[in-house]
């Protein structure tokens, strides 16, 4: 219980922000009224993200716990017309939580962890290995067989952070790569990343973690249908940019103000929303580039697109968390798998666009004769970028057993569409 002032200083504080908050708000929909933006549906939220600090001896009730406070804020959401996709718990860095544990000990616990999640229904991310440039790539080896003999749960491994480059975690994470391209249908690299200069507190996985005392949330959207309808039609690039900040912004308030109130109820911390435009199969960010160039995505005109939709995200005066840029998750986004089938997309265009945006190289298809060294040449390369820039990009690679270049993928997930394997040029 809190004591009697730290809940009125907290109901206080959230009927001020409220107040602060539908102003704001009533702002953004005039300035969006102003500019005549086409009329939009709302965007559905991805993800309610909660952050605990798993304790093997009590995480039952822990999850117990967290499940309490994501069902009340799902309830909330939904009140409010929004369509909640999924809830999800994030741990500290599993090392911190399997010290003292047999390889097989570990597996076995994350095995109860994982068949937990999936009887009561949410997503599961175990955090980082390799956080720390000391760290030993035995924790990557120890990844790799956690997530080989699971089937829901999500994991990193850190190759870069405000120390620079961790070489040796780039060549452990191009192993772990290796490692599930072995899994069914080779998905398991779907629940995988090796992450750069991410921060704690991100709503998106697999790349969600927290490294403080937990009892936090965050959440996530999807809402490329908004870039889109913001885009469409739009006379020029200032146009587009400010009906695209008007329109997040008229949703991203109205979620932080009930984000607030689930705060206030729950007693969990709100600590912001990931603006990022995540798109879903037919709810294309492809698409809604489209949109504004005119020209298929990987054409002139994508790069000014992407730091376009980055500069919108960032103008929305809400608190934000996580990437808050723009996401190209190829083999989740119908469009740009067209464009990656039909050679517009390359992963040298993507890593371009990261560095005016983010996330990174995000649910690429890679032939499945790539070696580890050839895995660790591209991480590199990102991890390079996102240290230089000083910016949060991930690199989620599937490589597919058994398939070369020209074949088609055959994965097998509600969120994945199938592409064709492109030719690499890297020796």
């Amino acid at each position: 219980m809190r004591p009697p002032a730290i809940t009125l200083i907290r109901f206080l504080r959230y009927s001020i922000a409220a107040l602060l908050i539908t102003l704001a708000s009533n702002c953004g929909i005039a300035r969006a009224q102003q500019k005549t933006a086409p009329a939009q549906e709302k965007p559905k939220i991805r993800a309610i993200t909660a952050f605990i600090n798993l304790d093997r001896t009590q995480y039952q009730q822990q999850v117990a716990d967290a499940l309490k406070m994501l069902r009340r804020a799902q309830t909330v959401f939904e009140s409010r017309g929004y369509q909640v996709q999924t809830i999800r718990i994030a741990t500290q860095p599993f090392p911190e939580y399997t010290k003292g544990l047999t390889t097989e000990q570990a597996v076995a616990f994350f095995k109860q962890y994982d068949a937990l999640a999936a009887t009561e229904k949410f997503a599961a991310s175990i955090g980082p290995a390799m956080v720390n440039a000391g760290d030993s790539d035995s924790e990557a080896d120890l990844l790799a067989e956690i997530l080989s003999n699971t089937k829901t749960l999500n994991a990193s491994l850190v190759v870069a952070g405000e120390d620079g480059v961790n070489w040796k975690a780039v060549g452990a994470a191009s192993r772990v790569m290796k490692k599930l391209e072995q899994t069914e249908h080779s998905q398991g690299n779907f629940h995988f990343a090796a992450i750069a200069m991410v921060p704690p507190l991100t709503p998106f996985f697999p790349a969600a973690y927290h490294t403080g005392f937990g009892h936090q949330f965050a959440i996530a959207l999807e809402s490329a249908n908004v870039v889109a309808a913001a885009f469409k039609d739009a006379p020029d690039l200032a146009t587009a940019k400010q009906r695209l900040t008007d329109s997040l912004a008229a949703s991203a308030f109205d979620i932080e103000r009930n984000a607030g109130r689930v705060d206030q109820d729950t007693g969990w911390t709100y600590m912001g929303i990931d603006l990022s435009p995540a798109p879903s199969g037919n709810v294309s960010i492809g698409a809604a580039i489209e949109n504004l160039t005119t020209q298929p995505v990987g054409m002139s005109g994508t790069l000014t697109a992407a730091a376009t939709i980055t500069a919108a995200v960032k103008d929305v005066k809400v608190k934000q968390t996580g990437y808050s840029g723009l996401m190209l998750p190829v083999l989740e986004d119908t469009r740009l798998a067209q464009r990656w089938s039909e050679g517009h997309i390359s992963i040298d265009a993507l890593l371009s666009y990261s560095a005016v945006c983010g996330t990174g190289l995000d649910t690429v298809p890679l032939p499945g004769d790539i070696t580890a060294e050839q895995l660790s040449l591209i991480i590199g390369d990102l991890a390079s970028l996102a240290f230089k820039w000083h910016k949060p990009l991930s690199a989620r690679l599937l490589p597919v057993l058994g398939k070369g270049w020209g074949e088609m993928t055959e994965f097998d997930d509600p969120f994945l569409v199938n592409a064709k394997l492109q030719s690499l040029d890297i020796k």
